[in-house]
């Protein structure tokens, strides 16, 4: 299937990418739904790929949920999904810091209760979640009294993110045994009619400025997030196709993982975009290139109905 990157998927080619894999890895927002409301069409594709024998997994940089809420959310939307293939980046920072890390101790968590369940899930305790007023001066500020059994600082979304949150990491990431870990270094989440809020990237680049390190991701693009549920479910990756919506997060992920890429025009990223990375010249830009794009996953409809 030797063609140019960024080809629009239709009419027979549909079904020559579908025979050529095996398995289907789907971002969520954007991809098969928009804030509550699913895309037309979405359920009825992911069930109709499992239907034809597909593997089918969500890999998500959203840390304020665990695979149960992702899953219920989904089925309450008419897709046939379980919880056990949803990789969102608490459950995956979970996993990172257990198997990768080994973590041997407690993590300062700047994130949510979702990924406090999850850390707590795989056996690893966790201090920090929720608010955390500034109160004394700034030589209280430089004391602030620390867990001593905290190995790790990890940083997610969080709503209750503040000056006291982001001087209590730093005091952690001084002692240079203590692990640093973010979720994604997304910096802006769009929402519906054009508007965006700060993204956890904008979060994790303040405390790397605070404490001066450089933190380990593993959401996407990093490759951890593909590696975690390729080990888990036996996934080849030359047999594997990524959906998404974001040419710097979704595709890039499969470009640096070996997989096929489509990108849908339901999200964010447009094939303008696209055509702008393939034809720019810089080989650092071509893994944000797809290999194929279509409006909507609606589009894959006929060729599994067929």
């Amino acid at each position: 299937m030797s063609r140019s990157k960024c080809t629009r998927l239709s009419g027979a080619l549909v079904e020559q990418l579908l025979d050529s894999v095996d398995s289907v890895l789907f971002d969520c927002d954007g991809v098969i739904w928009r804030g509550d409301q699913a895309i037309t069409g979405a359920s009825e594709v992911i069930n109709l790929l499992k239907e034809h024998g597909k593997k089918v997994f969500f890999v998500t940089n959203n840390s304020t949920k665990t695979r149960k809420m992702y899953a219920d959310k989904m089925s309450s939307l008419g897709f046939n999904v379980t919880a056990d293939e949803v990789f969102g980046t608490a459950y995956c920072c979970a996993v990172f810091l257990k198997t990768v890390c080994r973590l041997e101790g407690k993590v300062y968590l700047m994130g949510s209760n979702a990924m406090k369940q999850e850390l707590e899930a795989v056996g690893v305790q966790q201090v920090g979640v929720g608010p955390d007023h500034v109160s004394g001066q700034q030589i209280d500020w430089a004391n602030v009294p620390l867990d001593p059994e905290v190995k790790a600082v990890v940083v997610g979304f969080d709503e209750h993110f503040s000056y006291m949150k982001l001087n209590r990491a730093m005091q952690y990431l001084v002692q240079k045994d203590c692990l640093f870990v973010g979720t994604n270094r997304d910096t802006r989440l769009p929402l519906e009619g054009g508007k965006a809020v700060p993204g956890t990237g904008c979060l994790l680049q303040a405390v790397e400025t605070a404490a001066q390190r450089q933190a380990q991701t593993v959401g996407k693009p990093n490759h951890f997030m593909f590696d975690c549920l390729a080990a888990q479910f036996g996934v080849e990756r030359e047999r594997c196709l990524m959906v998404g919506d974001r040419l710097d997060t979704d595709i890039l992920l499969g470009s640096n993982c070996g997989l096929k890429t489509l990108l849908t025009l339901t999200g964010v990223s447009t094939v303008a975009e696209a055509e702008a990375h393939r034809d720019s010249g810089s080989a650092e830009r071509q893994g944000m290139v797809p290999d194929y794009y279509v409006e909507s996953i609606a589009d894959l409809l006929p060729a599994l109905q067929g």
